[in-house]
Order: structure tokens, then C-alpha cells, then sequence
């Protein structure tokens, strides 16, 4: 059993509804960093001739506007308040995308490209003056090497694509998302997305050997090797990892394939405190390979059983903490482990599965995060923290929000091993209070933890923008305008996210 095989995932780990207040109250994070240069202000006028140069580029099905724009094109699944863009293009190739951001760059007409739309900051909403570029027509795998085990993909194919493309050649592709059935790969690059596996095999930015990348003025940067050592000069392509889409647009990638696990298995524990969580890990971590580790707060389990109530429970009772584990190690090894682990008082029940069905039920309930949309109003915090001070937070974040309202829903859960918190408030239950009340409170606590991060895996994009002096300094700040400014000097690229 892979362990790409045992989750089964409705929507998103963390997709929310409905549009944020959001931080656009908060602290602008550019304030240290000086003033921009005014810009003249844009005009339809203006749009409308970037439109018609690039129709005459693309042809008429390459440029769609109006309601011919789909409406899922209009926002992402960050449930920021939709936008009708001036146009939809849909470059078929490298070279067209060239010459669209070439086009636009001479109109100095912005441009928000878009992948499988399942980010959670905001980094694909558009503005109603902005174009959308879509890269879903650059969906092909273009080569599986299996002597490297690398893979050449364009931009637009979804990760699941290649997770069973990888698959097939006896190979791993380690990156994993609950959205792996709608992202798209350069999407998940542009995003530096973490996911279920980073603990053992690290980010996408781990994944990824060489990268083709449209710069503002049409550019391309044609970096597609596959070697693992090459330290000639910068690295122009980990440059582009994380970026969200503001520095260039990546058109394709060659991706590094990992072994396939010979021996997945899938585990839930019960803990008494999180201390016990973390040595716990340590534990496993000296005698197997440990894929995954999601650990899982009691008001989150409880959630999880309430909304699950048809099915049997797979443990007993009710408990602290949970741990939903997957790891490479056979059966009988791992029993015995956990059995030494409950005398030393950190374990106090387990189930492992013995199926792959059995597997699957136990991730369904660490995947309740995909109703969220549907059972809550939810506002959701993506916290990077060292792994020592991940409990203590949580407990100062719930006595603060208890006192603020204390009638607040807030589930805690995440990926503990990689250092990344989740923290969800239902926005029902705050009494009709701002979500950006709710920002502040999180982000000025985690403001106060040294090396803590506002985001671990969701990206800056719009949302958590003016946030982002909680974690970055002014120099910092400075430095990525300064390289902002010599690739995209006219700044059309993603406008207005990640930098103000």
C-alpha cells in the first residue's frame, strides 16, 4: 500500500467559504520599506487596447472576456470576494505565453495567472482590470526519465497526474495535497506547497531540479536539467519557488522522483500531552522512515467523531491529543514499538490498519477539513512555529481567543513534526466579529515567538500581505522589492499580492 493510495480527500485540507474582512486592516507590512513610485493611474481605454493586441496574438479562442469568463475563474478557494477579470487568456504553448506577458508589459497591463485556483491566501484573485492568464492548455508530460527518476511536465498538469504517472514507472512523486485532483503543478510550485509528506521528503521546492520561466518582458529562462548537483552560479530556479506568480510564470518543471515505500503503514495514537506527541515522534523517527505525523487537538477529534457519528470509532474514550502516522516499516516491527512507547507512558491507545479500507478510514477523519466550507464560517491560520513551542502557543491562542469570545469554536491540528500549526475559529461563533479581529489577536501572539512565521504552507497572496512585517523584516522587505522591481519593473505581474 503507497501512501499516496490511502487518503481519499472530498476538497482541500483547509478550502475556505465565504469572503474574508480580511487583513486588509492590519499593519501594511511595506511601511519600513519606504514609498513606490507613483504609478499613472490606469484607464479602460488602456485595457482595452492590451486586450485587442493580445487577441491578435492568441486568436479569439486564446482570449476570452465577458461571460464567455468562467466564474470559477473569478476567485480561488481562498473565499476571497470574486472579481470578473478584463479577459481569460489561454496560451497553448511556452512561446505564447512569451508573447502575452511581452504584450502586457508594454501596456503595462497586469497579469494574474492562475493554476488549479486552490490556494488559500488569495494569490490567484484577480482585480476587474487585470487579465487572467490560465495555464490549463499546458497540460502534457513531456518525458519520464526513469534512469534519473526525474520527470518533465508543463505547467498546467494536476499533481495527481503525476503522483499516478510516477506511479506507473514503479516511482514516488513525494509532494501530496488534499486538492491533488484539481492543483496544478506549476501552481503548486509557484506556491512552494507543503502537504501530507513533507516531514520526510521536504516541500515542493525539494522536488523540483529545473524550471522554464516566463519573465514580465516575455523572457524565457530555460533551466530544465536534471542534474541534482549544479552549483554554477545563482540559482535562478529556487528564486521562482514560492514566489506566487509575481516574479515570472513557470511553464514547466522538471520534477525529482523518489523510490516507491515498500512497506506503508497507517497508524492512529492516542496521547496524553504534547510532549508525549513530540518524543513520540523522535521514536519512530530512529527506527523508520515517518512520512507523515498529523497531530490532532481533542476539540478537533471531537469534531471529527460528531461529524462522523455513523461510523465506529476507532479508538475508545476520549483523549488529549491524536497522532494519524504513516511510515515505511512492517507490521509486527511497529506493534512492538508502540508497545515500548505505552510503557514509557507516551502512548495511550493505538489502532494501526490492517487494510487499505482501514487506512483510508483513519485518514477521513484528519480530512474533515474538506467540510469546513460547509459546517463552518471558517477562518483559517497556516503558523509556523519551532516544534518545542507548538503546544504552549496553542494553549496561550485558546485562552486568548476564550477571553475575547467565549463562545468561540477553534479547532487545532496540524502537520506538528514540519513545525506547521493549523489553527481554525468558526466565524459563527465570535459573535459577528470582524475575521480581522480575529488575525490580529493570532498574528501579534505568534508576532511574539522568535523565528515563528505567518505562513508555513499557504503562501502570503492577498491575504496575509499587510501581515507579513509580523515575520520579515524591514531589510528582508526591502531586498524583495529590490528583486521585484529588476524582473518585473512595471509590476504586472500578480499585482498586489505578496508585496503592497
Amino acid at each position: 500500500m503507497n501512501a499516496a493510495a490511502a487518503r481519499v480527500l472530498a476538497a482541500s485540507a483547509d478550502a475556505a467559504a465565504g469572503p474574508r474582512e480580511g487583513a486588509v486592516d492590519g499593519p501594511q507590512a511595506d511601511a519600513a520599506a519606504g514609498p513606490r513610485a507613483d504609478r499613472p493611474a490606469r484607464t479602460a481605454a488602456h485595457t482595452d487596447a492590451a486586450v485587442q493586441a493580445l487577441r491578435a496574438a492568441l486568436g479569439d479562442d486564446g482570449v476570452l472576456t465577458g461571460e464567455a469568463i468562467p466564474e470559477r475563474c473569478h476567485t480561488d478557494w481562498s473565499g476571497h470576494a470574486p472579481a470578473r477579470p478584463a479577459a481569460l487568456l489561454r496560451p497553448r504553448s511556452t512561446a505564447e505565453v512569451s508573447r502575452a506577458l511581452a504584450i502586457c508589459n508594454e501596456h503595462g497591463q497586469g497579469v494574474v495567472p492562475q493554476g488549479g485556483r486552490t490556494g488559500m491566501a488569495g494569490g490567484a484573485v484577480p482585480r476587474p482590470e487585470d487579465v487572467v492568464l490560465s495555464l490549463e492548455r499546458l497540460n502534457r508530460i513531456e518525458e519520464l526519465d526513469p534512469a534519473a527518476s526525474t520527470m518533465t511536465v508543463q505547467a498546467g498538469v494536476l499533481l495527481e497526474q503525476v503522483q499516478q504517472a510516477a506511479a506507473e514507472a514503479g516511482l514516488l512523486f513525494a509532494l501530496d495535497l488534499g486538492a491533488r485532483g484539481s492543483c496544478q503543478i506549476g501552481g503548486n510550485i509557484a506556491a512552494n506547497a507543503g502537504g501530507l509528506n513533507v516531514l520526510r521528503y521536504g516541500p515542493a521546492r525539494d522536488q523540483v531540479l529545473g524550471l522554464e520561466v516566463v519573465l514580465a518582458d516575455g523572457s524565457v529562462l530555460t533551466s530544465l536539467r536534471k542534474l541534482i548537483k549544479d552549483n554554477a552560479g545563482y540559482d535562478l530556479r529556487q528564486l521562482f519557488v514560492g514566489s506566487e506568480g509575481t516574479l515570472g510564470i513557470i511553464t514547466r518543471a522538471v520534477l525529482k522522483l523518489q523510490p516507491r515505500p515498500r512497506s506503508v503503514q497507517t497508524l492512529l495514537v492516542a496521547l496524553p500531552g504534547f510532549d508525549a506527541a513530540v518524543r513520540l515522534l523522535r521514536r519512530l523517527q530512529a527506527s523508520y522512515p515517518v512520512s507523515a505525523f498529523e497531530l490532532m487537538w481533542q476539540d478537533f477529534m471531537r469534531t471529527a467523531f460528531e461529524w462522523q457519528a455513523g461510523r465506529r470509532a476507532p479508538l475508545a474514550g476520549t483523549h488529549p491529543f491524536y497522532a494519524l502516522v504513516e511510515l515505511d516499516g512492517e507490521a509486527d516491527a511497529v506493534q512492538g514499538t508502540l508497545a515500548e512507547a505505552a510503557d514509557a507512558g507516551l502512548v495511550l491507545d493505538a489502532v494501526l490498519a490492517a487494510s487499505l479500507a482501514d487506512a483510508r478510514g483513519l485518514w477521513a477523519l484528519r480530512e474533515i477539513t474538506g467540510e469546513f466550507p460547509t459546517r463552518l464560517e471558517p477562518i483559517n491560520f497556516d503558523l509556523s512555529l519551532p516544534v518545542g513551542v507548538i503546544g504552549a502557543f496553542a494553549e496561550r491562542c485558546r485562552a486568548a481567543l476564550s477571553r475575547r469570545w467565549p463562545q468561540h469554536r477553534s479547532l487545532f491540528f496540524g502537520h506538528v513534526g514540519d513545525s506547521n500549526l493549523h489553527l481554525t475559529v468558526d466565524g459563527r461563533s465570535i459573535a459577528g466579529a470582524p475575521h480581522a479581529e480575529v488575525d490580529a489577536l493570532v498574528y501579534e501572539l505568534l508576532r511574539e515567538v522568535p523565528g515563528a512565521s505567518i505562513s508555513a504552507e499557504h503562501g502570503i497572496g492577498l491575504l496575509k500581505r499587510d501581515w507579513l512585517a509580523h515575520c520579515r523584516s524591514a531589510e528582508e522587505i526591502a531586498a524583495m522589492r529590490r528583486i521585484k522591481q529588476a524582473l518585473d519593473a512595471r509590476a504586472i505581474l500578480n499585482p498586489g499580492k505578496v508585496l503592497a
